[in-house]
Order: structure tokens, then sequence, then C-alpha cells
């Protein structure tokens, strides 16, 4: 089925969004990662982190991601192909840094991470107001040192 150039159009403004977002958290900037989302709803929900992976306001988002940089201050995201849905935007990505902080209760490791992850980027037209990320907690946890391999 072919798409209609205001889909088309549509799809551009998200994908900008989305890069925008993405150029925002791998420059470890909260506030301008925060700016992406919709002025009238920004959240996140991190399946994998549970009740605190439940992020319901813009306050919530930028002070997670405050906790993120200081735990991978070289925290960075590599995102491939977008698959657009009706409301969504799916991205797979690559995810690395080196924790230097705490981070989900574990003291700093120096050691690195590099693990795959999914991104679902929720749209209300052109606005974001939700990345719902997917990522292997415990493929994580062994790279950190905490899981035996």
């Amino acid at each position: 089925m072919a798409i209609t150039s205001a889909e088309m159009a549509l799809r551009q403004r998200r994908e900008a969004t989305i890069r925008e977002h993405v150029d925002a958290e791998n420059h470890h900037d909260p506030d301008r990662t925060v700016a992406t989302f919709s002025s009238y709803r920004a959240s996140y929900d991190i399946p994998a982190m549970g009740e605190a992976g439940q992020l319901a306001d813009a306050n919530a988002v930028r002070a997670m991601w405050v906790g993120i940089i200081a735990a991978f201050p070289d925290i960075h995201f590599e995102n491939g192909p977008l698959y657009h849905g009706d409301t969504h935007v799916f991205a797979e990505a690559r995810m690395t840094g080196t924790q230097q902080g705490d981070f989900a209760g574990i003291a700093a490791t120096g050691r690195s991470i590099d693990t795959r992850v999914a991104a679902l980027y929720e749209f209300e037209e052109d606005q974001l107001v939700c990345e719902r990320v997917y990522f292997d907690l415990a493929d994580i946890m062994r790279q950190l040192g905490v899981f035996p391999m």
C-alpha cells in the first residue's frame, strides 16, 4: 500500500524528532532530551526496571537522564532502522557505555557495556509523548560483572 504525501511528511517529522532526541541523549543533555517531547506529555517506560522505570512526567524523565549520565558518562546510542506504525515508530539500537557511578543499586564497576536495545517511540500526530525502551537487563548485569557469565 502506497503512503500519501501527508503520511510521508508526518513520518519525516517524527524521524526528525527521534534524531534530535537521540542526539540530545548522546550529547548527555537532559534538558534538550526532555525538550524533544510534547509540551503537555513526556514519559518513559522501561519495563526491565520495574516500577523505577515508569517515569510519568518531564521532571522524572530529566532526573532519570541525570542519573544515567552520572552512572555512564560516555553512554552512546547508535540507532538502526526505523519502522513506522500509525502512532509509533520502532527503532533498534546499540547502547554502549562505561559504568563510572551507581546504576540500579550497583556501585561503579568501571566495566563497559555493549548491548542491543529496542525503543518504541509513541506519538500523538508529530508530538513525541512516550519512549518505551526494551533491553536485556541480565545481559547488562553480566557485562558489569554482577551476574555470572
